[in-house]
């Protein structure tokens, strides 16, 4: 809100007391637009939603950020200024940790790095995880009609690899990320990783099909 921008909230089916007061907010600023899923559905859910919502009220792009108090609100106008100068892009936040972050995430990222490098026959996704973002909304919602994109923690790399094969540009902009004190995640380390190695191997059987025209756009 301090830079001007409306404010898409995502309820994704919390409880009770989380939702009154979102509702709360909602209803005392005029820009912040409530959105609410009765059912958790995940956070790639919640974050299609949102892009669905600011898509209908006329926004051409969307700026996703994570609820969880990672990401470093100050570079929210670099984000913009990006976006505008590369609108047809995707452009996303390449993270520079502090030594807050669990030894654990720090190195299985790096397996999902290797992977996406795999399934784009490309090194020029930097880091496919982050949550920091700016969308183009009609390549989004024109992707969320032809496939069905990861719902929970697959969302993030889920998307930009399948906006990467329709020849969407992928840029990055490096921004700082923390791990807060006693913060909450809601990363289910065997569920959401069942999830991550499925869609993986359908974004490997994927890449396949598409090597002659990736192949030709890296000849480009």
């Amino acid at each position: 809100m301090p830079y001007g921008f409306p404010v898409f909230l995502v309820d994704d089916g919390s409880v009770q007391e989380c939702t009154d007061i979102l509702k709360g907010l909602a209803a005392a600023y005029e820009s912040v637009h409530l959105v609410r899923l009765q059912e958790n559905q995940g956070k790639g859910a919640a974050v299609m939603a949102g892009i669905e919502a600011a898509s209908a009220k006329g926004f051409t792009h969307g700026l996703q950020i994570d609820a969880d108090g990672q990401h470093d609100t100050n570079d929210i106008p670099k984000f913009i200024q990006y976006s505008r100068a590369h609108p047809q892009s995707l452009v996303s936040g390449k993270p520079i940790y502090d030594d807050s972050i669990p030894k654990a995430r720090f190195y299985g990222r790096y397996l999902t790095h290797v992977w996406v490098w795999v399934e784009t026959l490309s090194l020029s996704i930097k880091d496919s995880m982050c949550g920091f973002r700016v969308y183009p909304l009609q390549d989004s919602l024109a992707l969320f009609k032809t496939c069905a994109i990861g719902k929970r923690m697959d969302f993030d790399t889920d998307i930009m690899v399948r906006l990467y094969w329709r020849g969407v540009p992928v840029h990055f902009i490096p921004t700082r990320v923390i791990y807060p004190e006693n913060g909450v995640s809601h990363f289910d380390n065997i569920a959401d990783n069942i999830l991550i190695t499925k869609m993986h191997t359908k974004l490997v059987l994927g890449m396949i099909v598409r090597i002659p025209s990736l192949l030709l756009r890296k000849l480009k």
